[in-house]
């Protein structure tokens, strides 16, 4: 079940931030971006060169600053024009996600400033991601963006998205609402890098709908402090032979709230989900709710969620298996501890201090090697986990 409920001191209050007047200017070249801002993007996934990517869009506060397409057989837009240029894309908009489903997709519906549209053609075989950034930079701005990704018969494309705020930001509200497309023979593989901070509030809100044979892979990582985010993403596969995955890695210091799961709905013959989590407190709160839902047969479900405490926290993992029918095959393994005395004593016997020790264990258990990550976004992740161990250990 899902967890998304606002309680307590990290409710949002929608009347506190700005939704107006936040438009910003157009960017022809990312490389015109200051150095700071680069910076930002860069440990959000973003290549500012461009030169491994068939498309980006950026989207700074209430506008889109840059948008373009870069390889045959893709097209990315702003919604905006994706909306007028499609009649309001009726198949599309608001089909996946109700826009009724709570206070933030209503916000969402009432005023939209933007967001990505990225479509491939059919049979195209996307070689280099697609890259986007969702961006704010003023103080107590409230951002709110649609995003729509549909991947036709029998193609294939990677998307990174990166959200973050500039580093002098203490306040700001981001409401996002993603739906994706997968048609027959698909395949689409989501990354997204959630670099936020402290007094930041983030409320996303993602369904995917796959079609038969389609394929859905989505890797998400979260390791920088945050006041609360919210999330609970879900995969509807509903065509035969269709799969979802999920890989989250999860790290919350003191004073982030955590409320992020997934869900897996198994709703044709031949169909597949894996769901795993990784999950490590240094102070702060993770609620980790993970549901596969099993609705016809033969299908197959596993879910993982393993955490780490490492100092004072908490870690509420919360997996389900639901059967509707005879025959499904579902399982899961959860579990939530603290590293081995034996496993740092193994490796100090072989040279290793006691810190190092710790931290070989760490990377080990956030490895992002079943990911499929590009080497340049690898190496970004690789270094955000080197600026949070000073606050890990």
């Amino acid at each position: 079940m899902s967890q998304l409920k606002e309680s307590g001191k990290k409710r949002v209050d929608l009347g506190k931030y700005s939704f107006d007047n936040g438009e910003q200017p157009g960017i022809k070249d990312l490389r015109q971006l200051s150095e700071e801002d680069r910076r930002q993007l860069t440990m959000a996934g973003m290549d500012i060169s461009e030169t491994q990517r068939s498309g980006s869009y950026l989207h700074v506060n209430h506008s889109k600053v840059h948008c373009k397409a870069t390889q045959k057989g893709v097209e990315v837009l702003d919604i905006k024009e994706a909306l007028d240029k499609y009649d309001g894309l009726p198949e599309y908009y608001w089909q996946a996600v109700d826009k009724d489903k709570d206070e933030f997709t209503r916000a969402a519906a009432e005023k939209i400033h933007g967001g990505y549209f990225i479509r491939t053609s059919k049979g195209a075989k996307i070689k280099h991601p697609v890259q986007s950034c969702l961006f704010i930079k003023g103080e107590n701005v409230g951002q709110n963006v649609h995003n729509i990704i549909i991947v036709e018969e029998d193609s294939e494309l990677h998307v990174i998205t990166g959200c973050t705020t500039s580093s002098n930001v203490v306040s700001a509200l981001h409401l996002g609402i993603s739906e994706f497309y997968i048609k027959k023979g698909g395949s689409l593989t989501f990354t997204m890098v959630h670099n936020w901070g402290r007094e930041i509030m983030v409320r996303p809100r993602t369904v995917c709908i796959v079609e038969e044979d389609g394929v859905f892979v989505n890797n998400y990582v979260m390791m920088m402090p945050v006041s609360s985010l919210q999330s609970y993403p879900a995969v509807f596969l509903n065509g035969r032979g269709a799969t979802g995955r999920f890989h989250s890695i999860l790290v919350a210091p003191e004073g982030s709230h955590i409320d992020s799961g997934n869900k897996i709905v198994l709703n044709a013959p031949d169909t597949r989900g894996e769901i795993i989590a990784r999950t490590i407190t240094t102070g702060g709160t993770i609620i980790a709710p993970a549901l596969i839902e099993g609705n016809a047969v033969p299908a197959k479900g596993h879910l993982e969620c393993k955490g780490l405490i490492l100092s004072k926290g908490i870690i509420h993992a919360i997996p389900e298996l639901k059967g509707t029918v005879s025959g499904v095959e579902l399982s899961h393994e959860a579990a939530v501890g603290k590293i081995a005395q034996q496993e740092i004593e193994y490796l100090m016997a072989r040279g290793l201090d006691e810190e190092q020790a710790t931290s070989t264990i760490v990377r080990g258990f956030m490895n992002v090697d079943i990911m499929g990550l590009p080497p340049e976004l690898k190496a970004s992740i690789d270094k955000t986990i080197e600026e949070t161990e000073k606050d890990m250990f």
